[in-house]
């Protein structure tokens, strides 16, 4: 007769069924997972007169405020909104180029004093030539006009007209 306490072996606990339901949801979720392009500014340009954008444009730096005041060059988003923090995005932006034109987008709801930020900022980069964007009201006969990027404007927004070039006095 065995009186010695019956020990149990330690139960195993098999983690191969676990790890392949987390790679099927893995791979569940990449393939139905969809990615868009949202990355894009959408900013409603005020309405002026004038000639439509040429389909090329020359290289320029492209200085978007939303409507909340907020600024990018070029795609990117500047930290605040103070002139020096602009001035140092423009200054980077530029590189060791040689000056480049300014297009300042303004969503037309900004705020007046970020667009004088943005000409301010604009002046103590050393950049002379700037440019304003504007839409022109768009006639619901005409067909559809092209942004500056080569693709059909939206129909909610008005259509882009050429941006009217002024320089900065030095």
């Amino acid at each position: 007769m065995n009186l010695r306490p019956h020990r149990r072996e330690p139960a195993d606990i098999n983690l191969t069924p676990l790890i392949d339901v987390v790679f099927l949801l893995l791979i569940f979720f990449m393939v139905s997972t969809t990615f868009k392009d949202e990355a894009r500014l959408r900013v409603q340009l005020p309405e002026a007169q004038g000639e439509e954008i040429p389909a090329e444009e020359p290289e320029m730096i492209r200085l978007v405020i939303d409507r909340t005041g907020s600024f990018n060059v070029d795609d990117r988003a500047v930290l605040d909104g103070t002139t020096e923090t602009l001035v140092d995005a423009l200054k980077e932006r530029l590189g060791e180029d040689e000056p480049l034109p300014v297009l300042i987008q303004a969503d037309a709801q900004t705020p007046h004093q970020a667009v004088m930020t943005a000409l301010d900022a604009a002046s103590q980069a050393g950049l002379v030539q700037i440019a304003f964007a504007a839409t022109r009201v768009r006639d619901d006969d005409a067909e559809p006009a092209r942004t500056a990027f080569g693709q059909s404007a939206p129909p909610s927004f008005p259509q882009p007209v050429q941006p009217s070039a002024g320089e900065i006095a030095e």
